[in-house]
């Protein structure tokens, strides 16, 4: 039973390196969007609930009614926990969220481990509940690329699937966190995978139906925030609307900027360190402005109401900012999508409050610039536009946003990433830990496809000497290749034809029935490298350049000691996928 379970996986696993798999990557990416789906809403329960037991009247972000002396050492216990468990248990590890992903995805094949998934877990449960300022939502899309990549790695996937397993987690985890699927999806093509195909589309589609199904079986299924209907006024208001898109742009490079700097000026800091300074300086910001501490999402609701007056929106804009630089760049393991739309929703609000004073008879909704505001900063900080976008309709259920959203999104990422020349925040972390980050099309053809999606199945494991009648048995079944074995492991690979050739020779010459050396007789020979089942085709151009061969054999361990070898893979195979 065991071995025709074997079987029937290893024709899973070699029709999932196609990646037009349609039927088999829909089947994995809706039991990862599953999965996914019960890690997430875990999370939130762990963490909202260690929220209402500490902070007064149950609330989970009632932070400003705790007395000035808790507000400070709140966070400052929280980071001297951080940096403890990342020392303790860090093995080296010290950036996670979804730089981390990116990071794993460009150079490690998406793979992910139980070490990073626990450290993420606690330490941004930690953060949150202690009142960082961080979001939740990098922290999810870890814990859901993680929980898919190593779901994968137990089946022992293709890594091209590994990838796809990726993205479907991230999917799931954004429509877990929201409550908002299709930002799920579009977040997870844009900035993860950076691929928009119909393959990729349906198992991140039906990843993040699954994960928003638990959501709203455990939670609900309510929006994050609860604001009325929101349009513009009139097109009159379209030059306004720029406006904000400039200011948001300006506004999220800066963000990037000062992020950029501390990060910088604090590598050579023990990281332990960091993380208590960072607490204690989130905590002398949130004894003076409490509203900056945690995700704060209710002042952002406010906000989207209308309900803050304009001096303590300048000064939230302020204090949030430097909070969310101060937590982020000093390593603390949370979310930047939360604090995004926090100060998005807040310049927005100060945007449309400073306009009214200024032109009463416009009498512009505040609700509606704040809206703007959020899409503005999270496109502009993140370079990712279309995720903003439709973020912003799925989190207001407000579908009439989508014109003046696209004004707002686009101009606000082209003010950043052209006029200011900043990239997104998440390559940004990145590479000031110094990490590179390379996202080349080519690259992504390559990480497409599996070795098994390609490999030659057309070949016959054959010694190095043959007797006359077994050459002629081999040929009888029209192999393509030889696969040359000396002793237990192959030494080269052998066009069938060149055999073909040689007994034609013998034929003519009558020569007597002696053995045939292959390694001995005229023909063309390569020089080959094993390569894993699971490997994708970046991965196999590697392996051929390392090796400085021209052939591959496709393997893996299928028991202790036994390798089996499924395929033939040549450079020109490899290189055919991304030539016209």
């Amino acid at each position: 039973m065991k071995l025709k379970f074997g079987e029937i996986l290893d024709r899973h696993r070699v029709r999932l390196a196609r990646p037009d798999a349609l039927i088999h990557l829909a089947l994995v990416g809706l039991a990862s969007g599953f999965l996914a789906g019960f890690v997430i809403v875990l999370f939130r329960l762990v963490v909202e609930g260690a929220q209402a037991a500490i902070l007064p009247g149950g609330g989970p972000e009632n932070y400003e009614s705790l007395e000035i002396w808790l507000r400070i050492s709140l966070p400052s216990l929280g980071g001297l926990i951080i940096g403890w468990m990342f020392y303790r248990y860090g093995k080296g590890i010290q950036l996670l969220g979804v730089a981390r992903v990116l990071e794993r995805m460009a150079y490690h094949q998406g793979y992910l481990t139980l070490r990073g998934f626990f450290l993420q877990l606690f330490g941004a449960a930690t953060a949150i509940v202690s009142g960082h300022s961080v979001g939740r939502e990098g922290p999810h899309v870890f814990l859901g690329a993680a929980a898919g990549s190593i779901l994968g790695q137990y089946l022992e996937l293709p890594n091209n699937s590994i990838r796809t397993l990726v993205g479907c987690g991230t999917a799931a985890a954004i429509a877990a966190s929201f409550n908002t699927p299709l930002a799920g999806v579009i977040f997870a093509l844009e900035v993860v995978m950076m691929e928009y195909s119909f393959a990729s589309f349906i198992p991140v589609m039906l990843a993040a139906a699954a994960a928003n199904t638990v959501s709203v079986a455990v939670i609900g299924g309510d929006p994050a925030f609860q604001v009325p209907e929101l349009s513009m006024g009139s097109l009159r208001e379209i030059p306004l609307v720029l406006v904000l898109a400039l200011f948001g742009g300006a506004f999220s490079a800066l963000f990037v900027h000062l992020l950029q700097r501390l990060a910088e000026r604090v590598q050579v800091m023990p990281f332990w360190i960091r993380t208590t300074l960072a607490g204690v300086g989130v905590g002398l910001l949130g004894a003076m402005v409490p509203e900056v501490m945690g995700i704060g999402y209710d002042t952002v609701n406010h906000a989207l109401l209308g309900q803050i007056g304009l001096n303590l929106l300048l000064v939230m804009l302020a204090f949030k900012l430097l909070a969310t630089v101060i937590s982020v760049g000093m390593g603390i393991p949370g979310g930047m999508i939360g604090p995004a739309l926090f100060l998005g929703a807040v310049l927005g609000s100060l945007f449309a409050l400073v306009v009214n004073s200024m032109v009463p008879h416009l009498g512009v909704d505040v609700g509606f610039y704040a809206l703007l505001g959020m899409g503005a900063v999270m496109s502009a900080s993140l370079q990712a536009p279309l995720a903003a976008l439709v973020a912003m309709m799925e989190l207001t259920y407000s579908p009439q946003i989508v014109m003046p959203g696209i004004l707002v999104v686009v101009v606000a990422g082209l003010v950043a990433s052209e006029v200011f020349k900043k990239e997104s925040i998440f390559t940004t972390v990145l590479k000031t830990a110094g990490m590179k980050y390379d996202s080349s099309p080519l690259l992504q053809t390559l990480r497409g496809v599996g070795v098994a999606g390609v490999m030659d199945r057309r070949f016959v494991r054959v010694g190095q000497v043959l007797p006359l009648e077994r050459a002629h048995e081999v040929l009888a079944n029209e192999p393509r290749w030889l696969l040359v074995y000396g002793g237990q492991h192959p030494v080269a690979l052998m066009p069938a034809v060149e055999l073909v050739r040689y007994l034609q020779g013998v034929a003519k010459a009558d020569f007597n029935n002696e053995p045939i050396d292959l390694m001995e007789i005229p023909g063309q020979r390569l020089q080959l490298a094993p390569v894993s089942l699971q490997a994708n085709l970046q991965e196999a151009l590697e392996c051929l350049e390392n090796a400085a061969c021209d052939a591959l054999y496709v393997e893996r361990l299928t028991a202790p000691g036994v390798r089996r070898v499924y395929g033939i893979l040549t450079r020109q195979s490899v290189e055919s996928v991304y030539r016209y």
